[in-house]
């Protein structure tokens, strides 16, 4: 019983942690810490938060205003609660609010490093429930400016759980993804050994800052004429794509197996376009498929094929691409129930799983 306790506690505090890197909002950051104490955000707990929300480990990267927002919202529940707080608490904080227009780095408000941790779904113990990939990415805060492109949505981890709870779908396959924003996806197929990542966008500063979030997972920018990157197996291509001005020709070269999206149904005005794109990268010369599966199997295909995760925030959105879709002939079968995904993220609170759903699209013959 005492072992099962200590397991559940060490879970605990490190999904709490885990929760913290990737950048979850102080809600759920505090919900995970009084759940880690008990009921109550313990001095156990507080002296975890400073062991592993500080130091240059984290700080160097980590947005400082959201880590003193934690602290201040930590010492202010404690206090109401008549607890105690630590000095060393009260001591950071001090010193956070004296400092707080130090370095300018630090207090950078509109974007924010997260670590995304993706964890095993299975395991004995909390010492051997690996981490399956961490996804290092920095994300805009800004969104009510118009920067989603650089946002963490979840579609995307959605769709990142997907490709980590069926690899075998996407190993050893061309992989094209439209409106990549900041990259997720594509470091998850790096993840599971797609032959080829392709992440696209539309968006010149959403696209460059995909690119130096690839930078920060180690994985290659592919060029033209990189010998080094050609031998390498952790590389990737970043391409601007318009789907208003992209041409057949311009997708020629691609030939990609598997085509993918989250939340890429935005905008009824870019959903003939979005459809346009799809109907083009589906129908590759005609090229059959190399996906298998058995007879009524729901990856089974006989040609490129397209999944799609989405949350349907507009009725009318959706509708206008399901018509779209059919007058495209594409077939859009909602399989998100028969292909639901391992939760890789339980420590991460705000991610509303159950609002997505997950479309696998092919081309009619």
């Amino acid at each position: 019983m005492a072992d099962a306790a200590a397991q559940e506690g060490a879970e605990q505090l490190l999904h709490l942690k885990l929760a913290f890197l990737a950048g979850e909002p102080p809600a759920c950051i505090l919900a995970l810490a009084r759940k880690a104490g008990g009921g109550s955000i313990t001095s156990h707990v507080q002296n975890f938060l400073l062991e592993n929300f500080t130091g240059t480990n984290v700080d160097r990267r980590q947005n400082s205003t959201y880590t003193t927002t934690i602290f201040k919202r930590v010492i202010s529940e404690v206090e109401l609660s008549s607890g105690v707080v630590i000095d060393e608490l009260y001591e950071e904080f001090a010193q956070r609010m004296l400092s707080k227009a130090k370095d300018s780095l630090l207090n950078r408000t509109d974007y924010m490093y997260k670590e995304i941790s993706f964890l095993s779904s299975t395991y004995d113990n909390v010492s051997s429930r690996l981490i399956s990939v961490v996804a290092r990415l920095s994300c805009s805060s800004n969104m009510l400016e118009g920067d989603t492109g650089c946002s963490l949505w979840p579609s995307s981890l959605f769709l990142s759980e997907f490709i980590l709870s069926y690899p075998k779908i996407f190993s050893t396959k061309c992989c094209f993804e439209l409106g990549s924003g900041v990259g997720l996806v594509g470091i998850c197929l790096n993840y599971v050994g797609a032959s080829k990542v392709i992440l696209t966008d539309g968006d010149t500063s959403t696209l460059a800052n995909m690119k130096e979030n690839m930078e920060l997972n180690n994985l290659c920018i592919e060029q033209e004429d990189s010998e080094v990157l050609k031998e390498s197996k952790n590389k990737v291509e970043c391409k601007y794509l318009s789907w208003e001005e992209v041409s057949e020709s311009d997708l020629r070269g691609y030939q990609p197996d598997i085509i993918l999206g989250a939340d890429i149904m935005y905008d009824p005005v870019s959903v003939p376009h979005l459809v346009r794109v799809l109907s083009m990268l589906l129908r590759r010369d005609g090229r059959q498929g190399e996906t298998k599966g058995k007879s009524g199997d729901e990856f089974e295909t006989e040609g490129p094929v397209a999944y799609i995760a989405t949350v349907i925030r507009n009725a009318e959105t959706f509708n206008c691409f399901a018509k779209s879709a059919a007058d495209a002939r594409l077939s859009a079968i909602n399989i998100t129930s028969s292909a639901a995904p391992s939760d890789f993220l339980p420590h991460m609170l705000s991610y509303d799983r159950s609002s997505v759903q997950l479309l696998k699209i092919t081309l009619l013959s």
